[in-house]
């Protein structure tokens, strides 16, 4: 579904004649780290419960790239406590990201909807390197003690992705699944509309994401 979601937009834009470049994959260069960059990552490691020295993403992928803006689509398992606690994290007193306050709200209102869709194995306890960076993880649901090593490897990473993009050069736009858009005099959920786009709603969308690259 997400997938679905994030073609439909790509449509729409290109429907606009706008140009994009589709699934861009940015390989990270390690030169790029330096010891101001590294300290950052390791706070915001420990941060998160991370244990020993952080680890590094050598690949990010993105959902579309418009000239130096970067595109990403962010579900509901984006949206919990682990990724607001990141955000008290160095990165963001350096770097400026506007969406970040819109995204501190989201974290707060709707971890709910994060657990609806977040407590399939693969997410709450995550691949082996969650446990082996963030320890065990409590049974699927339970956010007391260690929580879910799944969630803190997820935000860890989306907290990556803004660090290094900026770090490339790059400036990283976030499109949460909750935004709404005006249409007709009343708000549209953003998510519902790119599940099936319908014409009448093409400039609409449009319109609304242009502004995200003000």
């Amino acid at each position: 579904m997400h997938q679905l979601k994030v073609n439909n937009l790509i449509k729409v834009l290109l429907d606009q004649d706008l140009k994009l470049e589709e699934h861009f994959l940015l390989e990270t260069n390690p030169n790029l780290l330096d010891e101001k960059a590294q300290s950052m990552l390791q706070e915001l490691y420990e941060r998160i419960g991370g244990n020993g020295d952080f680890i590094c993403l050598e690949n990010l992928k993105f959902d579309f790239k418009i000239d130096r803006f970067l595109f990403l689509y962010d579900d509901a398992v984006h949206f919990n406590r682990y990724r607001l606690n990141s955000f008290k994290s160095n990165i963001y007193d350096v770097f400026t990201f506007a969406w970040v306050d819109a995204y501190k709200r989201l974290c707060r209102t709707f971890e709910r909807e994060c657990l609806k869709t977040g407590l399939q194995e693969r997410i709450w306890y995550g691949p082996p390197i969650a446990g082996k960076c963030f320890g065990y993880s409590e049974e699927a649901g339970d956010l007391s003690g260690n929580g879910s090593a799944g969630w803190k490897l997820n935000a860890y990473n989306d907290a990556q992705y803004d660090l290094l993009s900026r770090l490339h050069g790059y400036k990283i736009i976030r499109l949460p699944m909750y935004e709404n858009i005006m249409m007709g005099g009343s708000l549209k959920k953003l998510d519902q509309l790119l599940v099936n786009p319908k014409e009448e709603y093409s400039k609409a969308i449009y319109s609304w994401f242009m502004r995200k690259m003000i």
